[in-house]
């Protein structure tokens, strides 16, 4: 059982097909001095509702993913902040792991290796390289489940207010304190981007985006480019 209360935060937008069977996988952490917030940017389909029963709280927020998950964290209750993205299915005793991992006063903030639900081959490559280069480099994505102390997120301002890049953003502040903790147990998250727009293309693009990043772009005008020309927001 974990010893310190954690909250739970699901950015989400227009997820009524994959919702339910998110939020009932988290149910048992319920009963483990865990909170369920759930923070929806928008939702045009039945989200909301299909959450209210399956969480502690459904919070209301603009769209955008750093938005979405500092509105949640103002309503959280817990000293340790973890970021789940909706389609993320957990490894085995995750919130026992979590708590091990910041058991030493010393440790601020951490997150889990990834694996990608598909199959094609490809992706075995790139679930490895993005592992590796978060080792490398203390830095981690949204998709690696970023879990951290309550009070080292609101030293730093929470996740800066930017449309796209705002793990990369939120992980280079905390990193000034400490790097992260690597849990090697992987979350699995939806492959469904890379299998729609094809694992290649959405690898090039991918490096392009965090490329021209890297070099000062603009991130709402990144987020342009993710989304398709669509809203700069997904749960």
């Amino acid at each position: 059982m974990i010893a310190t209360p954690l909250s739970i935060i699901v950015p989400v937008l227009n997820e009524e097909t994959q919702i339910v069977a998110a939020l009932t996988a988290l149910q048992p952490l319920r009963g483990l001095h865990c909170e369920l917030i759930v923070v929806d940017g928008g939702s045009r389909d039945r989200t909301i509702a299909l959450a209210e029963p399956l969480a502690d709280r459904v919070v209301l927020s603009p769209p955008g993913r750093a938005a979405q998950m500092n509105a949640g964290a103002r309503q959280a209750h817990g000293t340790i902040f973890w970021f789940l993205h909706a389609d993320s299915r957990l490894p085995p005793e995750a919130t026992t792991l979590i708590s091990a991992a910041l058991s030493d006063p010393g440790q601020l903030w951490g997150r889990f290796d990834v694996r990608l639900s598909g199959r094609h081959p490809l992706l075995r490559v790139v679930e490895t390289l993005m592992n590796v280069r978060s080792r490398l480099t203390g830095i981690a994505t949204g998709d690696q489940g970023m879990f951290v102390r309550r009070e080292v997120f609101e030293a730093v301002g929470g996740y800066p207010p930017i449309a796209l890049m705002e793990d990369i953003a939120l992980s280079r502040l905390l990193k000034q304190r400490r790097r992260p903790v690597c849990l090697s147990q992987p979350l699995i998250t939806s492959s469904r981007r890379w299998e729609r727009d094809g694992v290649m293309r959405t690898i090039l693009l991918m490096w392009r985006l965090r490329l021209a990043y890297f070099f000062g772009a603009d991130p709402d005008r990144l987020a342009r480019i993710y989304y398709g020309g669509g809203t700069a927001s997904k749960g």
